[in-house]
């Protein structure tokens, strides 16, 4: 069937798309302003690590014989994890070596670096990009966080497809039509249509990849134990990286210096650079590091090395320009999903098209709550007053929880606390829900705009809480060379400034919109009220 055939779709077939495309929306819509609002943040997740951590600033940036004491050190207090730990190297973390490593005892991520273990704490450096960035793929929950949002995505795919379909027939009339005036549901509506179709290659794009990323473990899983009888996992393993499962030779190796090691993986791989290492078997003869980087002048430009650390013996090459098919693709679904195929140029499309994400699910809530009210109604249907305030509490909400993250690093970094990363989610966890329970007390419109003030102060708290705790001031990070942290700061003030201005377009609606509209400062409505109506 050709595009231009759509427009005689029967209107049954139009109205089994328009259902599939709201229920969709809805069921997934949360979550993906969730994922949307925290992933146009993670893409400045190189300028947060700057920011995250005062104890990097100011210094000079550490060497590869800190990355090796780092490394000495952290393995002597923890041996059980020679066999598996990563360093982040100095071009990724804003001037130091970071070892991380998975700590079985407490079943969670555990980092270090040189200034945690030699401060007078000793405590666990922020890993506020990691936060957020979980948030992003998982809604921050551990156990299947990450299954669910692939399914998720699987359902954006679908919501994307049948929203093509129906408006289709109208595009060329209504795209760039947008009909400011007293009907703000058909303001909406254009705004909607408009951001959504404008996006739609960037959005396709996410869907795919987000669906492949999340699911990818639970898919072959599924392939290993039907249809390979357990021999395809550790296949994949080696189509995918450089080192496999390497067993340890149990006897004793003098390891080759971090630098020569590093020098001849870069020279293998001319306009590679090394962002982060992953070492097997540290310190035995058979151990091997992955090294991980980026190339330049490349549309993928992730990719890795593998080297025996032993006797320096290249093992794998799979950078830009020398690398198989499986890796070229994987590498490519991480560019076009991250946006790391460009400099701050992308990142920053990426940024507005991750908040314009967010606007689409939040927008299309509201468009859904409109489309339930009945003009001659004076209250309204329960299911759309909680609709209405879930979409406030749990959007908002969002917001609010990852503003307050940002504050409390910095916080605890002030009040030297141990374990920063506890204290960045204990203040993400905590409003949020305080959100969400103020939301439910409440009648939409005026949560909506006490969360959206509240929204607006803790952002625009973000650089006033970095410059009490370090002194970095935005006016003076920019003559000391800090940019990163200066664009974080900036980016606190910005979106700050827009959740006020939202707070008073929210007023005007409440004061000057339609009585009997959730939006309306009005009770929620009572059961026997919801199907009553009006004579006309």
């Amino acid at each position: 069937m050709r595009w231009s055939e759509i427009s005689s779709l029967s209107g049954l077939t139009l109205r089994l798309y328009t259902a599939l495309h709201s229920w969709t929306g809805l069921l997934a819509g949360f979550a993906l302003f969730v994922a949307f609002y925290a992933g146009a943040i993670t893409v400045f997740q190189d300028d947060i690590r700057a920011w995250q951590d005062p104890s990097t600033r100011n210094v000079a940036q550490e060497t590869p014989k800190d990355g090796e004491r780092l490394l000495e050190r952290v393995l002597v207090a923890h041996p059980e994890i020679k066999s598996r730990v990563s360093l982040q190297l100095p071009a990724e973390t804003g001037g130091a070596y970071v070892a991380w490593w998975y700590d079985l005892k407490k079943k969670a991520w555990s980092n270090a670096s040189l200034a945690t273990l030699d401060g007078p704490e000793g405590g666990t450096r922020a890993d506020l990009t990691s936060f957020v960035n979980a948030v992003h793929y998982s809604l921050g929950i551990s156990a299947g966080g990450i299954y669910f949002m692939g399914v998720v995505s699987v359902l954006y795919g679908l919501a994307l497809v049948s929203g093509v379909i129906i408006h289709l027939p109208r595009l060329t009339k209504d795209l760039l039509s947008l009909r400011p005036g007293k009907n703000l549901k058909k303001l909406w509506q254009d705004t909607h249509n408009l951001i959504g179709i404008v996006s739609l290659p960037f959005h396709l794009i996410f869907a795919i990849t987000g669906a492949v990323f999340c699911l990818y473990a639970l898919l072959l899983a599924g392939f290993n134990t039907l249809g390979f009888d357990g021999k395809l996992e550790p296949k994949v393993n080696m189509a995918l990286d450089v080192i496999g499962e390497v067993q340890p030779a149990n006897k004793a190796a003098p390891m080759l210096p971090l630098d020569v090691l590093l020098k001849k993986a870069e020279a293998r791989a001319p306009g590679f650079e090394p962002t982060s290492l992953t070492i097997l078997n540290y310190g035995d003869a058979n151990a091997e590091m992955a090294v991980r980087g980026d190339s330049d002048r490349s549309l993928a430009p992730y990719g890795n090395v593998g080297i025996r650390m032993a006797d320096g013996v290249i093992t794998d090459v799979q950078a830009a320009r020398e690398r198989d098919a499986n890796h070229a693709t994987m590498s490519g679904m991480y560019s076009l999903h991250f946006g790391s195929y460009g400099a701050y140029m992308v990142k920053w499309l990426y940024f507005i098209l991750g908040l314009g994400g967010a606007f689409l699910f939040y927008s299309g809530n509201l468009l859904w709550v409109e489309s339930r009210r009945k003009a001659r109604q004076n209250r309204q249907t329960t299911s759309s007053y909680r609709m209405a305030q879930a979409t406030v509490g749990i959007c908002i909400g969002t917001c609010i929880g990852i503003s307050a993250a940002f504050v409390a690093t910095q916080a605890a970094h002030a009040m030297g606390a141990l374990d920063i990363p506890h204290w960045e989610r204990v203040a993400a966890y905590s409003t949020f829900a305080l959100a969400v329970v103020f939301a439910f007390v409440r009648p939409p419109a005026v949560a909506a705009i006490m969360l959206l003030r509240v929204a607006g102060v803790l952002t625009m708290l973000i650089p006033v809480a970095n410059g009490v705790a370090t002194g970095d001031h935005m006016l003076l990070t920019p003559w000391h060379g800090q940019w990163q942290v200066f664009s974080v700061d900036a980016m606190g003030l910005v979106l700050g400034a827009g959740f006020l201005w939202l707070a008073k377009l929210t007023r005007l609606r409440l004061l000057h919109g339609q009585s009997n509209s959730v939006w309306a400062m009005s009770a929620p409505p009572a059961r026997e009220e919801q199907a009553v109506t009006n004579p006309a």
